[in-house]
């Protein structure tokens, strides 16, 4: 994740040259660890000022609210915390790499987002100003030569979005550690003991114990 000080469109020129993230998906098939008492109550998603970057394919924010909102849900859906709170994002501009001339100039992709965390509870945001979420595609056999050359459009809004969201999980933990957000420490440690527990009662099996815990999404109202 890097923080952005500079003008969008110039931003979206910049962060061609960055390095790759963290594979979202891929990541997602680890067990969900606890993050304190979070819960998800509901996830917005929204594109008012969309901005594309250079030498990117075309994607609509329709398609962009929907993909980013999908990942953000699929993420922390598995969250099982004690308390709601809701993820805000909005979605500020995007490249999705064009074929290119491999190992000469391969086009990255990438995405730009804003994010706001809320307190159900308290009907309050925990961060004042949102928090800006860089992310670029990640490293694969697939995306080594521009991820433009061997992926549809869909598939690179898909890795980018989950990536996104992986990346908004990161950031989550550390406001846990350095601000005390979800309970801090004290209802981090509580978690992942009633986890701990679950897991011994399923046999040691932390991903049973983890999916076992997962309740539907109820509703939540404000």
């Amino acid at each position: 994740m890097f923080r952005l000080a500079v003008a969008l469109p110039a931003a979206l020129t910049a962060i061609l040259s960055l390095s790759a993230c963290e594979n979202g998906l891929a990541n997602l098939r680890k067990p969900a660890e606890p993050i304190g008492d979070f819960k998800l109550g509901f996830s917005e998603v929204v594109a008012p000022n969309l901005t594309k970057g250079p030498l990117s394919r075309e994607a609509s924010a329709e398609e962009w609210t929907e993909a980013v909102d999908a990942a953000i849900e699929e993420r922390f859906d598995r969250q099982t915390g004690g308390k709601y709170y809701h993820i805000g994002a909005s979605v500020e501009g995007y490249v999705l790499a064009q074929p290119g001339v491999p190992l000469v100039f391969s086009p990255k992709s990438a995405l730009v987002l804003r994010v706001t965390l809320w307190d159900d509870a308290a009907q309050a945001k925990l961060n004042a100003e949102p928090e800006q979420i860089t992310v670029m595609e990640a490293v694969t056999a697939e995306t080594v030569a521009g991820s433009g050359l061997t992926q549809s459009r869909e598939e690179q809004m898909r890795n980018l979005s989950a990536n996104a969201a992986l990346q908004i999980e990161l950031w989550m933990r550390r406001e846990l550690r350095e601000k005390g957000w979800f309970g801090g420490e004290e209802a981090q440690a509580a978690a992942e003991a009633r986890l701990a527990a679950a897991g011994d009662a399923a046999g040691g099996n932390a991903a049973a114990a983890a999916a076992a815990g997962a309740p539907a999404r109820e509703t939540v109202t404000e």
